[in-house]
């Protein structure tokens, strides 16, 4: 694992790039002065004869480019993929897959021995089953794969053929204490010890540079591959995180209802990252998963494992206040009140919004019901803010204007996201969260859906108004847990948790190149607060502060992805 670094590896002719004779500089960190210069990459190009001579900019100089040029951010957020589990070998990564050695890969047990061979596949690769896609049935409870060596491998069918993205497998545990214990100090040498679902955490998908159509928009814009989870652990924490680098308090829990929800740890830390197993749970990966008790909320009570949100949508409403969750539920979050990335637009009348898929045909097709909907697959602690005071039903107004309704589905007549994109009407920060069955997730979504639609809403994105001042960040909130390799750096108790893919797209990105400076999903918080001039989150100096003390540069913000005229 490196430090922070610029890029860039294997780059792409840039049709964009100045070609005249007059001084130009660029914003990236770097400044490219000289005749017919071309910026296609940072390193000793100035070396080589009629190569670019690069010099770094200031820090106003990019402050400038970024608030001149840049009007609109966009995140879309996808779901639970590992850097290694779709990207792996994308040409020019730091560290492909298949160049690792033994010791780079090699799972151990849960005394700390070495695996032998990897463990089965608990409860089969297929969430639901049987699945027929292309007249192909795949039946469920099955482990097509077994007696696997030690090793990342391709994921294959019964039939040994490459496993179909339109597949849905089946979940994997991706939780708070476990992904750092996977993570082992840095070895990620732990997580078929620690997962519910045996050695499938080591596989990876090995037909997507051929199938997966985001490997081609990564071809044509950047790719970020030292891109890591902000916090440790799966959904909730990590939606919590991207909007206000920190996690959410629950005042009292141990003397609250939501007590039976506090984790029991190795020792009596609160910050101790080893959750303790059941006494009933296996010795051994090679006999069965492990077993734990509940762990949504610290020894100190903060929120680390999925809760829901106090206001409707949520698991379970109130009958009697339909606006609001049942009270006195353990596993429903207290509103919260810290800052996050809005209050700080807010502040400095900067537009911003959270477009939520299926929110509205939620409200809707449950507004007189205390069921549980899922329509199609809504994720109710996938939507971040739904869990602030603020933004609860108690302002309606400021609510339903940050709050928004993404629509269904992949039309701009239904879905309302590509349709403000199309009008040039998104906030200066828009976030897009797709509906669930599109978003990626194993266990209930297939990649190929949610591939074609993100990829669809770039389309629309390139199409719209607003693309000339545009940057799009696509991302996902964590690994899903499944295995990668490279070590995350060393933050504060919160994370960063393990590597996933990011990408870049963007008329000023560094077109055809990864990025290997090192970023975590606050790295999004950190562009907005510099191109739009606002006060930093204390989560963000937190994190920073983490990393100087352990001899770290902070994370980066994004801008080494990008490239101006200034």
């Amino acid at each position: 694992m490196t430090d922070d670094k610029d890029i860039i590896d294997s780059p792409s002719p840039d049709a964009d790039a100045p070609t005249d004779t007059s001084r130009r500089r660029f914003l990236g960190g770097v400044a490219v002065l000289g005749v017919g210069a071309t910026l296609s990459a940072c390193g000793n190009q100035g070396d080589e004869p009629g190569k670019p001579v690069e010099q770094p900019l200031s820090p106003a100089e990019i402050d400038k480019a970024l608030h001149d040029q840049v009007k609109t951010v966009v995140v879309i957020y996808a779901e639970n993929r590992s850097f290694n589990n779709l990207f792996g070998d994308f040409p020019g990564v730091e560290k492909p897959l298949s160049s690792l050695q033994p010791g780079e890969y090699q799972q151990r047990d849960r005394d700390g021995s070495l695996l032998q061979t990897l463990p089965p596949v608990w409860g089969g690769v297929l969430q639901i089953g049987p699945q027929t896609l292309d007249g192909v049935t795949y039946p469920s409870e099955t482990q097509f794969q077994e007696q696997l060596p030690n090793a990342p491998f391709a994921l294959k069918g019964p039939n040994a053929e490459d496993l179909p993205f339109g597949l849905v497998t089946r979940d994997l545990w991706h939780v708070f204490y476990q992904n750092q214990m996977q993570i082992n100090g840095g070895k990620n040498d732990g997580f078929v010890a620690w997962s519910d679902s045996g050695g499938l955490t080591m596989g990876h998908y090995a037909q997507s540079r051929y199938s997966l159509r985001l490997w081609d928009v990564a071809q044509e814009f950047v790719l970020c591959d030292n891109f890591f989870q902000g916090a440790f652990g799966g959904s909730f924490l990590n939606h919590q995180y991207l909007i206000s680098a920190t996690a959410p308090f629950y005042p009292d829990a141990v003397n609250s209802v939501a007590k039976a929800q506090i984790a029991v740890l190795q020792s009596d830390d609160p910050t101790d990252p080893r959750l303790k197993p059941l006494d009933k749970s296996p010795a051994s990966a090679m006999t069965g998963p492990p077993q734990f008790g509940p762990s949504a909320l610290t020894p100190d009570g903060y929120g680390v494992n999925t809760l829901a949100p106090p206001y409707w949508p949520t698991w379970i409403r109130d009958p009697d206040r339909p606006a609001y969750a049942k009270p006195d539920l353990p596993n429903v979050l207290v509103p919260q009140t810290h800052e996050h990335i809005g209050n700080k637009l807010s502040k400095k009348n900067i537009d911003w919004a959270w477009y939520a898929g299926a929110w509205q045909a939620t409200l809707d097709q449950f507004k007189d019901s205390g069921g549980i909907p899922k329509i199609p697959n809504f994720q109710y602690h996938h939507q971040p803010f739904n869990y602030f005071k603020q933004l609860g039903p108690e302002n309606p107004v400021e609510r339903n204007k940050r709050l928004r309704d993404a629509g269904v589905g992949d039309e701009s007549s239904s879905n309302k996201f590509f349709a403000d994109a199309e009008a040039g009407q998104l906030p200066a920060v828009s976030f897009y969260k797709p509906q669930g069955n599109l978003n990626m997730h194993a266990g209930y979504a297939d990649v190929a859906s949610g591939d074609r639609h993100i990829v669809r809403a770039l389309k629309v994105l390139r199409d719209s108004p607003q693309w000339k001042n545009m940057v799009i960040v696509v991302t996902v909130d964590e690994n899903g847990g499944w295995w990668d390799h490279v070590a995350p750096p060393k933050g504060d108790r919160w994370g960063p948790g393990s590597r996933v893919p990011a990408l870049v797209v963007s008329p000023f990105a560094r077109k055809g190149t990864v990025d290997h400076t090192v970023y975590d999903t606050a790295s999004i918080l950190r562009l907005i607060t510099r191109v739009f001039g606002l006060e930093k989150l204390d989560g963000l100096k937190q994190r920073d502060d983490g990393m100087i003390a352990r001899g770290q540069k902070p994370m980066g913000d994004l801008t080494n992805a990008l490239r101006f005229n200034a």
